[in-house]
C-alpha cells in the first residue's frame, strides 16, 4: 500500500460519515451499566424517526467519566448525556427532530474534561475501535508510513530518544535509551512485546486504551519494531480483558488486510507480525522477566537481571518491552515531532499521563492531564474532592506506590517528586482515601494482595510479604507491642533490599509510606 492509497481510505470514510454522529461509549464499563441496549435503542429510533440520511449512530470507546455511564455524546454539537438508560435512550434521538429528551445532560466543560490534554487517548470515544478506516481517517498509520519510508531505524530511535518519553509501566525508564540497548544488539532475531498485564487494584488505564483504540497500539508496536530490527510482536494481555482481547484480533485481522501489518509493510523490505498471548491473571506476569518466562510457555517466574531482556530475553534474543500507555504514545511523536511532545510535562518527566480516579472521590474515571499537575487540581478540581468528608491520602502506584497524606496535596504529579514522598507514579492508578479510611487496614489490604501474588521464588518475598501481613493484622487486633512495629519496619527494609523482583522489591512501599505519615495510627493501636 502507498500513502496515497492510506489517505484515500481515510477520505472514503470522513465521506460516508453522516452529518450527526451519536457516540454511545462501548467500553467494559459502560456496557456494565447496559450501554448496548441504549446503543440498540437509539439505532432503532433513528430509523423510527426518518434519520437514516442524516445521523449515524457509533459504539466508541470509553469517554473518561466512567462514574457517570452509560456516557453519550452528539457531534458536532457537543452535546453530552450521562447515565443514559435504554428507556431514555431514543429521546435522544428525538430531540434531533425538535423533540424533548428525558435523558440527564452533562457538561461538556466539566472540569474533569477541560483540565485533560489527550494525545494517547485522543480517538478515545471518537471513533469505532471495531472500524480501522475511522482509525485512518484521524490520521491513524501516517506515522508509520513516515516512518519506513522517510527515516531510518536510527532516526526513529534518536526522536523517541529526544522526546524525553519515559516508560508508563512502572519505574519510568528512559524509553530512546531502552529502544536504543535493543537496536544495538547484534544483528538476528529480536522481538517487540507490549506489556497489558494491567493488575495494579483499581486500575484500568491499559484496558482503556487497548478497548478504545487498538490501532494507535499496533502502530506504535510497527514502529518499534523498525526502528530495533524486530520482525515479531507480542501483546500480553490478561485473560480478564475480553473485550480488549476480541478488539485487538479484529486489528490486527485488519491491519493484515491493509498490508499494515504481515509481509512487505507499506510495500517495504519490513515485515512485522503481532500475535496475541493471554495472561491467566498472575500479577507478577507484569514483571518483564516473569512476562517472558510466560510469553514462552512456562509459569511467570521472574528471572535474576544481568542478563536484561533487552540483551538476552525472550527464547534468549534481546527484546523491547514497553507498556501499551508508553506504546500508545509512539505514533503521535513520530507524527507531530519530538520537540512538541518534549514541551509539554517537565523538566524530566515529558508528555502526558494517564490516570485511574477512583477511590472516595466525587467524580471517578480516566483522566489524561499534563506531567507537572498537581496533585490538588486531580483530586479537588478534576476529581470534586471527597463527597460529604475530607481527603485524608491520595495512594499512587498501586501495591507498589504508596500513600501520600493530603498535607502533600500540592505536590506535581511527576517520577522524582513521587518518589520523594515515598511513592510511584507506576502504571497511573490512583486512588483517594477519606478521612474515615483506617491507614493500617490500607496497608493490610496491599500486602494481603502481595502475598497472594508473589511466585515464591525468593524467600523474601514469599516469606517476608506473609510476616508483614501477620504483624499488621496482630496490630490491627490490638495484639501488637513496640517491639513488634520495630520489627515490622526492619522486615520492610530487608524485603525491599533483598528480593529478586520489583513485586517483592516494591510490595513494602505502602506499609513504609504509612509509616511515615501516619504512624501515630500505629501507635494508637498499639497504645490501647
Amino acid at each position: 500500500m502507498e500513502l496515497t492509497e492510506l489517505l484515500e481510505i481515510g477520505e472514503k470514510e470522513r465521506k460516508q460519515q453522516k452529518n450527526i454522529r451519536v457516540h454511545c461509549c462501548t467500553s467494559t464499563g459502560c456496557q456494565a451499566a447496559n450501554s448496548l441496549l441504549v446503543k440498540k435503542e437509539m439505532e432503532q429510533a433513528v430509523v423510527a424517526n426518518g434519520l437514516s440520511d442524516r445521523v449515524q449512530v457509533v459504539g466508541v470507546g470509553c469517554m473518561g467519566f466512567c462514574g457517570m455511564g452509560p456516557i453519550v455524546e452528539i457531534e458536532p454539537q457537543d452535546t453530552l448525556y450521562e447515565k443514559v438508560t435504554p428507556e431514555q435512550a431514543p429521546s435522544i434521538i428525538e430531540a434531533l427532530n425538535g423533540g424533548e429528551t428525558t435523558a440527564l445532560k452533562g457538561d461538556p466543560n466539566h472540569p474533569f474534561f477541560a483540565k485533560q490534554l489527550k494525545i494517547v487517548r485522543e480517538n478515545s470515544g471518537k471513533i469505532d475501535p471495531e472500524k480501522i478506516e475511522e482509525y485512518i481517517a484521524n490520521g491513524g498509520y501516517q506515522a508509520l508510513y513516515h516512518a519506513l519510508h522517510e527515516m531510518t531505524p536510527a532516526e526513529v530511535v534518536q526522536e523517541i530518544t529526544k522526546s524525553g518519553l519515559r516508560g508508563r509501566g512502572g519505574a519510568g525508564f528512559p524509553t530512546g535509551l531502552k529502544w536504543a540497548t535493543v537496536a544495538k544488539m547484534p544483528t538476528g532475531q529480536k522481538y517487540v512485546i507490549c506489556n497489558g498485564d494491567e493488575g495494579d487494584p483499581g486500575a484500568f488505564m491499559d484496558r482503556s486504551v487497548l478497548e478504545s483504540d487498538p490501532h494507535r497500539v499496533l502502530e506504535g508496536m510497527a514502529i518499534a519494531g523498525y526502528a530495533i530490527g524486530a520482525n515479531q510482536g507480542y501483546l500480553y494481555v490478561r485473560a480478564e480483558y475480553p473485550l480488549a482481547i476480541h478488539r485487538l484480533e479484529i486489528a490486527i485481522k485488519q491491519g493484515k488486510k491493509l498490508g499494515l501489518l504481515g509481509s512487505q509493510v507499506f510495500g517495504s523490505s519490513f515485515d512485522f507480525r503481532i500475535d496475541i498471548r493471554v495472561g491467566a491473571g498472575a500479577f507478577v506476569c507484569g514483571e518483564e522477566t516473569a512476562l517472558i518466562s510466560s510469553v514462552e510457555g512456562g509459569r511467570g517466574n521472574p528471572r535474576p537481571r544481568p542478563p536484561y531482556p533487552a540483551q538476552s530475553g525472550l527464547w534468549g534474543n534481546p527484546t523491547l518491552i514497553n507498556n501499551v500507555e508508553t506504546l500508545a504514545n509512539i505514533a503521535p511523536i513520530i507524527d507531530r515531532g519530538a520537540d512538541w511532545f518534549a514541551s509539554i510535562g517537565t523538566e524530566k518527566s515529558k508528555g502526558t499521563k494517564i490516570f485511574s480516579l477512583t477511590g472516595k472521590i466525587r467524580n471517578n474515571g480516566l483522566i489524561e492531564v499534563p506531567m507537572g499537575i498537581s496533585l490538588r487540581e486531580i483530586v479537588e478540581n478534576m476529581g470534586g474532592g471527597v463527597p460529604g468528608g475530607s481527603v485524608k491520602a491520595v495512594q499512587t502506584g498501586g501495591p507498589s506506590g504508596g500513600c501520600i497524606p493530603a498535607t502533600a496535596l500540592d505536590t506535581p504529579v511527576d517520577y522524582e517528586s513521587l518518589a520523594k514522598l515515598g511513592s510511584i507514579m507506576g502504571s497511573g492508578g490512583m486512588v483517594v482515601l477519606d478521612q474515615d479510611s483506617s491507614m493500617v487496614e490500607i496497608a493490610q489490604f496491599y500486602m494481603d494482595f502481595c502475598r497472594g501474588e508473589t511466585c515464591g521464588k525468593c524467600i523474601p518475598c514469599r516469606a517476608g510479604t506473609v510476616q508483614m501481613y501477620q504483624a499488621l493484622t496482630k496490630i490491627l487486633n490490638r495484639q501488637a507491642t513496640m517491639d513488634d512495629l520495630e520489627q515490622l519496619d526492619q522486615l520492610c527494609e530487608m524485603v525491599k533490599a533483598t528480593s529478586l523482583c520489583g513485586l517483592g522489591q516494591s510490595a513494602p512501599n505502602p506499609v513504609l509510606s504509612t509509616l511515615r505519615y501516619f504512624r501515630h495510627e500505629y501507635l494508637e493501636l498499639i497504645s490501647h
